[in-house]
């Protein structure tokens, strides 16, 4: 369908940043009428730009922590307690940087000896007056926009832990590009956390869905359950059912 197309070709664009219109006709097999009446949509929708001989995302500016976590924290909140209902007394767990996962640490205080690694500084911080939480940061630069620290040497920092479960965020998600991210300063980490977790759960609310960002740290395939709000749009839960992902929802 022309709509798919289109969506498609958007994601593989925000994906690559930049993308010649011969690429696209070759990837998308489709001709140079088509891949240009396709692109004038986008370049209308405000995602893309023309440029001489092909095309290049429009990126937006990552959006400030503070503001992040004020947008939907209702959703936020009860997506986290659902995420934290699949947390044992005694698992080592990975708490990604973000506004949702950050809210998990208000229903793990009632849990015994969790140890958490994390490289966000609220985590940090609001795990201080819990002794059963047992906090270990990766260090490294303090990224303030996202209130994260930037990991030099992620995998010699991780590779001794053994990570029980680890509770991904996300810019948005694909069924074409995966779970995404727009800082390029944190995609590393999201990508050596993937491969060292026994479990991946990721946690998005219904806006993430079909939304591209500018790198893709997994693929849907990765996750073993992802946890939302509301209920999946069709095609996702065929595709979780095919590849035997689970979701909860937290509504």
């Amino acid at each position: 369908m022309k709509t798919n197309r289109i969506k498609e070709i958007e994601a593989y664009i925000l994906s690559n940043e930049s993308v010649s219109l011969d690429s696209l006709c070759d990837i998308f097999k489709i001709s140079k009428n088509t891949i240009r009446r396709d692109i004038n949509g986008l370049v209308k929708k405000g995602s893309v730009r023309k440029v001489y001989g092909g095309v290049t995302a429009i990126i937006k500016p990552l959006i400030p922590f503070e503001e992040r976590n004020i947008k939907n924290n209702y959703k936020k909140m009860a997506i986290a307690k659902v995420a934290s209902d699949f947390v044992n007394d005694g698992d080592v767990i990975f708490i990604d940087s973000g506004t949702t996962t950050l809210n998990m640490i208000d229903f793990l205080k009632n849990k015994n000896d969790i140890t958490i690694l994390t490289n966000n500084l609220n985590v940090i911080v609001n795990a201080l007056p819990f002794p059963n939480l047992n906090v270990i940061c990766t260090g490294g630069r303090l990224i303030r926009k996202t209130n994260s620290f930037e990991v030099i040497h992620a995998l010699e920092i991780l590779k001794d832990y053994n990570i029980n479960k680890a509770f991904m965020a996300a810019t948005g998600i694909s069924i074409s590009n995966g779970a995404t991210n727009s800082s390029s300063l944190e995609y590393k980490l999201k990508k050596i956390i993937v491969e060292k977790s026994n479990e991946l759960y990721l946690l998005v609310d219904s806006s993430k869905f079909d939304v591209s960002a500018l790198m893709t740290y997994c693929q849907l395939s990765d996750i073993d359950n992802l946890i939302t709000d509301k209920k999946p749009p069709e095609k996702y839960i065929e595709f979780f059912e095919e590849n035997k992902i689970k979701f909860s929802i937290s509504e």
